[in-house]
C-alpha cells in the first residue's frame, strides 16, 4: 500500500470526521433531496472540506461528490466522496454511519476507505490488502449460507427494488440476519464479523469505496447478477463461497 496515499486518505478522513462528529446529536435542520433522501449541514460541510483539501493538494484530480457533484470529470484520477454514508442513522442518533472515500484511476477503484468517526474505526483497502486501524483484516471463511451472518441496510428497499420472496428465502437459509447497514455493514464483512452485506439500490458514491476494501480483505463484491458492482445499482459483498451462493439465490 502506497504510504503517501495512505497518509493523504487518512488526513481526509480525519478532517471530515472532526466536522461530522461536531454535529452528531445536535439540533439539525434535515432537508430532503430530489430523491427524498435526507441531507444535513454536516453532510455539506464535510464534503466541502474534503473538496477543499483535494483541490489544494492534488488540483489535477477530479471529484465526484454526493452533495456537490462533479469537478474535472475527465481527469485520470477521480475522488469519489460520500461525506456521511448512513445519514438516516446519523440524524437518528445511531453511530452506524461513516465517511466513504475512493480514489479511481481510469474509472477503476484503486483505493477505498471507510471511516467510522464515532467508533474510531478506519478501514482502507487497495484491492490487495485491507487495514483496520493499521492492522490487516480478512473476511471470514464461511463455508455455507446456513452459517452466515447476513446484513442489509433497509428491508423496505428490498421490497421496493428487488424480489422480496427471494430475499425472504435467503433469510430463512441464513444463520443470523440483521440491518446493520450502510458502510458499517461493509466494515463488518471486511473485518470478519459478518459474512454478507446486501444493498438492492446503490449510487457510485455508495459503492466505489467499498470495492477495494472488500477485495483487499479477500472478499467478493458484485451486483445482484454477479457483474461489476461499480457501474451497477446494487451490491452483494461477502466471503467468496457465501457471496456466490447469495448471488444465485437473489439474481
Amino acid at each position: 500500500m502506497d504510504k503517501d496515499i495512505l497518509k493523504f486518505i487518512t488526513h481526509l478522513s480525519n478532517e471530515s470526521g472532526k466536522i461530522v462528529n461536531s454535529y452528531f446529536r445536535t439540533e439539525l435542520n434535515v432537508e430532503s433531496k430530489k430523491d427524498d433522501s435526507p441531507v444535513t449541514i454536516a453532510d455539506k460541510k464535510a464534503e466541502e472540506k474534503l473538496r477543499e483539501i483535494i483541490m489544494k493538494e492534488v488540483p489535477e484530480h477530479g471529484i465526484i461528490g454526493e452533495e456537490f457533484g462533479k469537478y474535472k470529470e475527465d481527469a485520470e484520477y477521480q475522488w469519489i466522496l460520500d461525506p456521511i454514508d448512513g445519514t438516516k442513522s446519523f440524524i437518528s442518533g445511531s453511530v452506524l454511519f461513516g465517511t466513504l472515500i475512493c480514489l479511481l484511476k481510469n474509472n477503476t477503484p484503486i483505493y477505498g476507505a471507510i471511516n467510522l468517526p464515532m467508533l474510531n474505526q478506519f478501514v482502507i483497502g487497495d484491492n490487495e490488502e485491507t487495514l483496520l486501524n493499521g492492522v490487516k483484516v480478512h473476511v471470514k471463511n464461511c463455508p455455507d449460507i446456513s452459517r452466515a451472518v447476513v446484513l442489509t441496510t433497509d428491508i423496505k428497499n428490498i421490497e421496493k427494488y428487488r424480489d422480496i420472496s427471494k430475499f425472504n428465502n435467503l433469510i430463512k437459509k441464513s444463520s443470523i440476519f440483521r440491518t446493520w447497514g450502510d458502510c458499517y455493514g461493509y466494515y463488518l464483512v471486511a473485518s470478519g464479523y459478518a459474512d454478507v452485506m446486501i444493498d438492492p439500490i446503490m449510487s457510485i458514491w455508495d459503492t466505489a469505496a467499498v470495492i477495494p476494501v472488500i477485495r483487499g480483505a479477500g472478499g467478493l463484491i458484485t451486483d445482484f447478477n454477479g457483474l461489476d458492482a461499480l457501474n451497477s445499482d446494487s451490491v452483494i459483498a461477502g466471503s467468496p463461497v457465501v457471496q456466490k451462493q447469495v448471488v444465485e439465490l437473489l439474481k
